[in-house]
């Protein structure tokens, strides 16, 4: 097991919209990268890196599917943890702040 802490991640609005989706997917159908990419409105050059990056803080997992149909390659599905999930909802709950309340997209008094 890994005894270094993880690594803290910065909330740009692409990285909040990846982790939204995250915490959304149902644990019986997690997305895969590009399923990401389609729902987000993200480009592959931005998800890719970003769940790269997510995945080595710990806050999300990769697991390659078991069994691909022959028609295509397997697909690498992510889940977001449980210290990912703590982790983004805490920092979510500091964002009081007026600038980074609108850096979120969340408009004064509106909740999370």
């Amino acid at each position: 097991m890994d005894e270094n802490p993880p690594a803290k991640i910065r909330l740009t609005m692409p990285t909040k919209a990846v982790l939204d989706l995250l915490l959304s997917a149902v644990d019986d159908d997690p997305p895969w990268g590009y399923r990401i990419c389609e729902e987000s409105g993200l480009g592959p050059g931005t998800v890719y890196p970003i769940l790269e990056r997510l995945e080595q803080a710990r806050w999300i997992a990769g697991t390659w599917e078991a069994d691909a149909p022959p028609d295509r390659p397997k697909r690498r599905t992510y889940q977001i943890s449980d210290l990912g999930s703590r982790a983004y909802r805490a920092a979510l709950a500091k964002a009081t702040r007026p600038t980074a309340r609108l850096r979120w997209g969340l408009r004064p008094g509106e909740a999370r």
